[in-house]
C-alpha cells in the first residue's frame, strides 16, 4: 500500500529517474518487510519527512536570523527562531544552534571552538562504547588532538568514574567528553562534571543516543551539568537527520561563529524546518507515552535474551539499546548480522568491552527499541522477537521458518500505517 501512494506523490520522480525511483521502493520494501533493531536508526514522523521534501530546499541562508548574507530570507528566519525556541523549552537550555548537519558537525564546533590541535581531550574508549568522534585514530578527532580514554570497569562494565578522574589529574585535559554510541546505562553528567572542573576543563555532552529520552524526563539531562551538549535530531528524537549544539548563554557568539562560518556554509532549511516539527512533537504527552515504552521493549529484550543464554553486556540497559556478547553462543558479532540480516531482522555488529575481535569482525551486536516501539510493538511482541532472534541465532537451519515469523510480525505492525 505504502508504494502505490508513494507512486502517486511521486509520478515525476518515476518519470524521470526510474532507476532511482525503482531503488527508493525497494528499500520502502525492505523496511516494511524486516524488522530494524539497529539502535541509531528510527522512522521520521510523518509531518518531519513532510517538512523536508519542501521548497525550503531552494533557500540559502548564510548566518543567522536577521544576520543572513541573502535577501529573502523573512520566512526561514521565522522557521529558524521556532526551531531555536521549541528546543530550549525542550531541554530547559540557555542557547541552542540548530544548524549543524550531522552530530559529528555538531562535535567538530565545539572542538574549533575550545581546543586547539595537540591539545588533550579525555573521553571514552571506542573499545568500551565511545563513539568515532572523540577520538578515534582514523576521525578527525583522534588525528588533531592529543586523545586519552577512560574505560569501563572490567568486574561490571560500567563506566569507571575514579578512572576518569586519575586521568583528567594525570594529564590535564582541555575537554572531557561523555557520551557513547553503545554504552547502554546512565552516564553521570553530575560527577563528571565535578571532575572537569576541579582539574579546570571543558565538559561536553553527547547525548545523540539517549536525547529522546532525555526530553522525556527518563534519562539524566546533562544540560545543567555541561558545558556543551551535541546531539543528533533523529535516533530516539524521530527527527530527521542532523545535529544540534545545546550550551550556556556565555558560549552563544563563540559556537555560532564556529558553526558558521567556522565549519559549514548555508544551513539546511528544510532540515531545519523539520527539526522544529520534531522538537515540538517531541513536547507531547503521546511522545513520553512512545519512550516509555522504548524503555520497557529495551528491558524485556535484554531480559528474554538472557534467558536464552546469550550474555548481555552490564546484564541489563537502562536506555534504548542492549548490547549482546555473543562469545556465549560461540558466534561473532559479523556472524550474527548476517544470520539476522538473512531472516529479515536488522541489527549490527559491534564491539563489546574489551573486544578480542577486530572492529570489523567484533563479538557483540547492539540491539534498539527505538523503531520497533514506534512500529507499536509492546511487550509481548518484543519478547516473541527476542525468542526468534536467540532461535535464529542458535538454530539457522531453522531459517525459513523464522523469517516467516519475522513477516508476520512485520505485517502485523506494517510500517506504513505511520506514514498514511
Amino acid at each position: 500500500m505504502i508504494t502505490e501512494v508513494y507512486e502517486k506523490i511521486n509520478k515525476d520522480l518515476k518519470e524521470i529517474d526510474p532507476e532511482i525511483y525503482d531503488l527508493i521502493v525497494k528499500e520502502i520494501i525492505r523496511q516494511g518487510e524486516g524488522i530494524n533493531l539497529i539502535a541509531s536508526e528510527n522512522y521520521a514522523f510523518k509531518a518531519v519527512l513532510q517538512a523536508m521534501g519542501t521548497p525550503l530546499s531552494n533557500k540559502y541562508a548564510e548566518g543567522y536570523p536577521k544576520k543572513r548574507y541573502y535577501s529573502g530570507c523573512e520566512y526561514v528566519d521565522i522557521i529558524e527562531e521556532l526551531a531555536i525556541k521549541r528546543l530550549k523549552e525542550l531541554y530547559k537550555a540557555e542557547y541552542c544552534n540548530v544548524q549543524p548537519h550531522s552530530g559529528a558537525q555538531a562535535n567538530m564546533a565545539v572542538y574549533f571552538a575550545i581546543l586547539r590541535p595537540g591539545d588533550t581531550i579525555l573521553t571514552m574508549s571506542l573499545n568500551c562504547g565511545g563513539h568515532l568522534t572523540h577520538g578515534s585514530p582514523v576521525n578527525f578527532s583522534g588525528i588533531i588532538y592529543n586523545v586519552v580514554h577512560y574505560e569501563v570497569s572490567r568486574a561490571n562494565e560500567l563506566i569507571d568514574y575514579d578512572m576518569i578522574r586519575d586521568l583528567a589529574i594525570k594529564y590535564k585535559p582541555r575537554l572531557i567528553v561523555a557520551g557513547a554510541s553503545s554504552y547502554p546505562r546512565v552516564i553521570d553528567s553530575k560527577i563528571i562534571a565535578e571532575i572537569a572542573k576541579e582539574v579546570e576543563a571543558f565538559f561536553m555532552f553527547d547525548m545523540a543516543h539517549y536525547s529522546g529520552l532525555i526530553a522525556a524526563d527518563l534519562y539524566p539531562s546533562p544540560v545543567n551539568h555541561a558545558d556543551f551538549i551535541t546531539s543528533t535530531t533523529h535516533k530516539t528524537l524521530r527527527g530527521p537527520r542532523g545535529g544540534v549544539i545545546i550550551a550556556k548563554k556565555e558560549y552563544e557568539k563563540l559556537i555560532n561563529k564556529w558553526v558558521f562560518p567556522g565549519i559549514q556554509g548555508g544551513p539546511l532549511m528544510h532540515v531545519i524546518a523539520a527539526k522544529a516539527v520534531a522538537f515540538k512533537l517531541a513536547q507531547s504527552p503521546e511522545f513520553k507515552d512512545y519512550q516509555r515504552q522504548v524503555l520497557i521493549n529495551a528491558k524485556i529484550l535484554a531480559e528474554e535474551l538472557k534467558n536464552q543464554g546469550i550474555r548481555i553486556v552490564t546484564d541489563g540497559t537502562d536506555s534504548h539499546m542492549v548490547l549482546c556478547d555473543l562469545r556465549s553462543i560461540g558466534l561473532t558479532g559479523k556472524e550474527a548480522e548476517n544470520i539476522l540480516n538473512e531472516v529479515g531482522i536488522f541489527v549490527n555488529k559491534n564491539v563489546i568491552p574489551f573486544d578480542p575481535q577486530v572492529p570489523a569482525v567484533t563479538s557483540g551486536i547492539r540491539l534498539g527499541t527505538p523503531a520497533i516501539t514506534t512500529r507499536g510493538f509492546k511487550e509481548q511482541e518484543t519478547k516473541e522477537l527476542a525468542k526468534l532472534i536467540a532461535l535464529a541465532l542458535k538454530e539457522p537451519n531453522k531459517k525459513d521458518y523464522i523469517k516467516s515469523k519475522v513477516i508476520e510480525l512485520s505485517q502485523a505492525f506494517p510500517v506504513y500505517k505511520i506514514y498514511l
